[in-house]
């Protein structure tokens, strides 16, 4: 039937039919044409390219993969049929497969420029920066006035530490096409960490204006600026993508780069308030890697943990000190659990949430009476509202504040002491160290 020359003009009129439809923006429509023409003449690559083509337009990567699977064996040298499986792959999270997609399409096709700035998108995503720079600097003296690639250029270089040149990116960026929300947040961070915060937070209006997330480009403005209004807390998504890709180097740099060492204060403040007493069962708010887990195991007999970011969860659970580990917000974990505990620990926790009502209530309401609550948080001189949100994107917390929930809440204060938790650019951070009672 195929060799039937009216089958295959049917074919072929439905074949340009899908790519009329494809090329005006329906790719539902194109890909129930390229399978009907599929259906006529099986086995064609490049009807099959077009086909995977309009899957991944419509988010079907799993589908799009097996179509240009199809093609490839037909005709391997196809560059189309390389990044288009290269795009799918991505949509699937194959990064290693998307990469040499990539590079199959740009050995078949030196000069694709589509395939250049695919290729660099995901060797950042594979954490391959200085690759990924090379990569967009080639596109870049190719194809000089595309907005996109000096925004990805400027991504690059500041997953590279440099960061004047990334500010200098993002500038060609937004000269070029200032409707990229992302290009004006990842500028105005960049002033924002150089203490250029009126720079900044204008960079975080224009982010708002061309529709940067509102949640995430409010909680970046009120950092640099007093008079934005102040969030109860971190963005949600703000924090567990942060700690999911921070996960596998977060040990490291924390104790290493920012001598970290607040686990260590607040495992001492508990264990001089506990006075030798084991405790039955402790929870680790925010527990992160696990850090504070250690600091709580020769306190406890059980220790459970909860925190936002799943590959933090993976690196807590490797530490093999943890009973029940956990992924949620602490507050809404503390007001749904059916668990009681005598000790509930928050290292480092409240960095990311601003006012504590909710947590402090939580807290009441799962601990058992004569148990003991430790937590710290970064501590706030000149704080009206009783807690600030810094440059650094971490809450700030003073200690008229904290006592106030306490009495609130009814709990007694057994110890609230200012210790240094971290450092910041050389500067030590001090905190306040809580040990509260029921």
């Amino acid at each position: 039937m195929a060799n039937d020359p009216a089958t295959f003009e049917r074919a072929k009129a439905l074949f340009i039919e899908g790519v009329t439809h494809f090329e005006a923006g329906d790719a539902a429509a194109a890909e129930r044409c390229f399978e009907a023409s599929l259906a006529l003449v099986p086995a064609r690559a490049s009807t099959l390219v077009n086909l995977g083509a309009a899957r991944v337009r419509l988010g079907k990567h799993q589908q799009a993969l097996q179509a240009l699977e199809q093609s490839i064996a037909l005709d391997a040298s196809q560059p189309d049929a390389w990044e288009h499986r290269g795009v799918a792959s991505a949509g699937l999270g194959r990064v290693a497969d998307s990469i040499a997609s990539f590079e199959r399409a740009l050995a078949l096709d030196a000069q694709s420029l589509s395939a250049q700035f695919h290729l660099g998108c995901m060797l950042n995503e594979g954490r391959q920066h200085t690759r990924a720079l090379t990569v967009f600097e080639r596109l870049l003296a190719a194809e000089a006035t595309r907005g996109e690639a000096w925004f990805r250029h400027g991504q690059t270089l500041q997953a590279l530490d440099r960061h004047d040149e990334a500010l200098g990116s993002y500038e060609r960026a937004l000269a070029l096409d200032a409707a990229q929300p992302q290009a004006w947040i990842n500028r105005g961070g960049i002033l924002r960490e150089a203490g250029r915060h009126a720079e900044a937070a204008a960079s975080y209006r224009q982010a708002l204006a061309q529709g940067g997330d509102p949640e995430m480009v409010a909680f970046c403005l009120a950092s640099v600026e007093r008079s934005a209004a102040l969030p109860a807390a971190a963005p949600r998504a703000h924090v567990q993508g942060l700690f999911d890709d921070y996960a596998g180097q977060f040990d490291q740099h924390l104790l290493q780069v920012l001598h970290y060492r607040g686990h260590e204060v607040l495992g001492r403040a508990l264990r001089a308030a506990a006075q030798g007493r084991r405790f039955a069962h402790a929870l680790d708010l925010g527990c992160g890697t696990g850090l504070c887990g250690v600091q709580l195991q020769p306190l406890a007999a059980r220790i459970d943990g909860v925190d936002l970011a799943a590959n933090m969860l993976a690196q807590a659970r490797q530490r093999g000190v943890y009973e029940r580990l956990e992924q949620g917000d602490v507050a809404a974990h503390l007001a749904s659990t059916d668990r009681c505990y005598d000790l509930v620990a928050a290292a480092d926790v409240f960095t990311y949430v601003g006012a504590l009502d909710d947590v402090f209530a939580g807290v009441a309401r799962v601990l058992q009476a004569d148990g003991l609550f430790g937590f710290a948080v970064e501590a706030a001189d000149d704080a009206p509202d009783g807690f600030v949100l810094r440059p650094s994107l971490r809450y700030a917390h003073a200690r008229g504040y904290l006592e106030a929930l306490a009495q609130r809440h009814g709990f007694g204060v057994r110890s609230l002491q200012r210790q240094p938790i971290r450092e910041d650019q050389r500067t030590t951070i001090d905190a306040w160290y809580g040990v509260l009672s029921r």
